[in-house]
């Protein structure tokens, strides 16, 4: 079927940038941390049976270190980046939150030119450019009272320390994910990101606050569909699209959720957008597009 890998990277993005929206009305109710652990371990759940279908072993024969790595890729990438993603968007809303999401791309080349010897063209310099200068954009809004300079000013340093270690968790194993079954490498991955959590409860003096906000109520309907879409269905569709079709068009249009989450922002939460929230997304997604495709 022609285009059939843009196709399922395209529905990918449409499915995550709505899964965004249910998380940001979860976080009205469920604290950042408790609602990272239940989208892991539902995935969990759902990756485990999802591989035994596809004949995909749990443990495989692989050196010790590749479990390690998955581990700790997991704890940064999953369990620290996206409770600092939860308590940014919670912060800033979905609109802000796409522009500042952004700076995905920009941390994801330092690493790389950093830690695998790539380099960087003059047109990537340029996408950089414009991605800094979009979330630059977002930090200097005047909010007119709907966000206050504080929940400004933390939503975007959360937001931006939430992609860089992101972007620390998947270069990290970037050589690791080229040899490896991917949904394998999810598992563990998965797991890392429920271990950091499990720890930072049992240390954290209100966990049960924190756990007290998973009571059944109205944030699970939003909680679960998020989960589901954004952490199993959108994580499936990721894969096959990157199977199905060049790997820098998939990840290209993986990245247009940024406008869908503008787009839900405004449709679903009645977000503001205002001529400075379009120049912004405007500049972030162009650049992410010139970064790419540089």
């Amino acid at each position: 079927m022609a285009y059939l890998g843009e196709t399922y990277a395209l529905i990918t993005a449409l499915i995550w940038g709505f899964a965004v929206i249910l998380f940001k009305k979860s976080g009205e109710t469920v604290h950042p941390i408790s609602l990272n652990l239940f989208k892991n371990l539902l995935a969990i759940g759902l990756f485990l049976p999802t591989m035994m279908l596809m004949g995909e072993p749990l443990f495989r024969d692989a050196p010790r270190s590749d479990y390690y790595l998955l581990l700790a890729s997991g704890i940064l990438g999953i369990g620290i980046s996206d409770t600092l993603f939860f308590q940014s968007l919670n912060l800033l809303g979905a609109s802000l939150s796409a522009i500042v999401d952004c700076m995905y791309s920009p941390f994801i080349i330092a690493l790389s030119i950093l830690w695998l010897g790539e380099s960087l063209t003059p047109l990537q310099v340029v996408g950089v450019i414009m991605i800094i200068s979009a979330v630059l954009t977002a930090t200097l809004e005047r909010s007119g009272g709907t966000i206050s300079r504080r929940n400004l000013f933390w939503g975007v340093v959360l937001g931006v320390l939430a992609m860089a270690t992101m972007a620390v968790g998947i270069v990290g194993i970037k050589p690791l994910l080229e040899r490896s079954p991917l949904l394998w490498a999810l598992e563990w991955r998965l797991v890392g990101g429920v271990m950091v959590l499990v720890v930072v409860l049992l240390l954290h003096p209100g966990r049960r606050a924190i756990l007290g906000t998973l009571a059944p109520g109205r944030g699970w309907k939003y909680m679960l569909g998020g989960s589901f879409l954004g952490t199993y269905l959108a994580l499936l569709l990721w894969l096959a699209g990157m199977k199905y079709a060049d790997a820098s068009i998939a990840a290209a249009l993986n990245q247009s959720s940024n406008v869908f989450v503008f787009i839900f922002a405004a449709i679903f939460l009645k977000e503001v957008i205002n001529t400075q929230r379009i120049i912004g997304i405007a500049l972030g997604i162009g650049g992410v597009f010139v970064v790419m495709m540089g």
